[in-house]
């Protein structure tokens, strides 16, 4: 691990940089790597982003300013990257063992690159790259305190979840004070949906069952109901709080099927359950309320082994008095 002083001095004497973001990507992964690549370009330097998945027209905003250069890569950054795996294929194979420096904000992130620094208070990355760019001495342009916001803005939840400090809100003030209409932002990220988005809202609750005396919500996204419905994957982000919205429910479940025939878990938990913990158990990780693993199918395997596992951990809370 090094300090932001030294990833910040890093990049001072880096060219010819690529910076990563995770696949499936979201605001933050996005918004880090933009407002990274658009800072690093304002400083003289050759800066270009790339993703396994092409920017969408939801997030094709935050790249307005970012210039289109063409260069062989010296210099390779993930940011919100927690493991390499993260990359997906072929990007993760490509740069396997060449990733120089990862900016992440996830406690479990597995070191996969030459240094890292990680800051898990940080309720995103692009806190961090607020921070990162400020002691590069480049500019907050409008077009970089954008990206920053959606960052921002998506990984909290719109702010509603505690991993929102008074420093991710003065950051998001310190971005809005640049003249960006944030409600915009807010609107389009979190109010506006595609007529996909709310079919897969329909067929994602009707898949959902409860365990555990109704203190486990579960909830399935299967390939035949993307097909059916007709969603991209913009139209998936999120899915994974419906579950965890319902009163009573400590813990949402969200298992997506894999073209491998694998599931993708995704947790949303209240306090006091750690869903980092319990995906820890199964190689997985994230965030104490939001976390994540890989199990195998079929999906009613799928089901009982995380439901088992949350149903000990439950128990176990309850002989710790918790």
């Amino acid at each position: 691990m090094i300090s932001l002083d030294d990833a910040a001095e890093y990049l001072r004497r880096a060219d010819d940089i690529v910076i990563l973001s995770h696949q499936f990507p979201d605001g933050d992964t996005f918004g880090s790597a933009a407002a990274l690549c658009m800072a690093l370009q304002s400083m003289g330097k050759r800066a270009k982003t790339r993703c396994r998945h092409a920017v969408s027209a939801k997030y094709a905003f935050m790249f307005r300013g970012v210039k289109k250069q063409e260069f062989e890569p010296k210099t390779v950054v993930a940011v919100d990257v927690a493991d390499i795996d993260l990359l997906g294929e072929p990007i993760r194979e490509e740069y396997e063992g060449r990733v120089d420096l990862c900016i992440d904000h996830h406690a479990g992130n597995r070191t996969f690159a030459k240094y890292t620094y990680v800051d898990s208070t940080a309720a995103a990355t692009t806190e961090i790259i607020y921070a990162l760019i400020t002691k590069l001495g480049a500019k907050i342009t409008p077009e970089i305190a954008e990206a920053i916001y959606t960052g921002i803005t998506t990984d909290t939840g719109c702010f509603k979840y505690t991993t929102a400090t008074p420093r991710t809100y003065r950051i998001a003030a310190c971005m809005m004070e640049t003249g960006i209409d944030a409600a915009a932002i807010n609107r389009e990220m979190f109010d506006t949906k595609t007529r996909a988005r709310l079919e897969m809202e329909r067929r994602v609750l009707d898949s959902m069952n409860f365990y555990l005396d109704d203190r486990c919500a579960v909830v399935y996204i299967l390939r035949d109901m993307i097909a059916e419905s007709g969603a991209c994957e913009d139209d998936l982000e999120g899915l994974a709080a419906i579950p965890r919205q319902i009163e009573g429910v400590l813990v949402g479940v969200t298992l997506r099927e894999k073209k491998s025939g694998e599931y993708k878990v995704s947790l949303r938990t209240q306090e006091p359950v750690n869903a980092a913990q319990i995906c820890a158990l199964f190689d997985g990780g994230g965030h104490a309320c939001a976390a994540g693993c890989t199990l195998p199918g079929p999906k009613e395997a799928a089901t009982e082994r995380i439901v088992a596992a949350i149903g000990a951990y439950l128990e176990q809370q309850k002989e710790d008095g918790r």
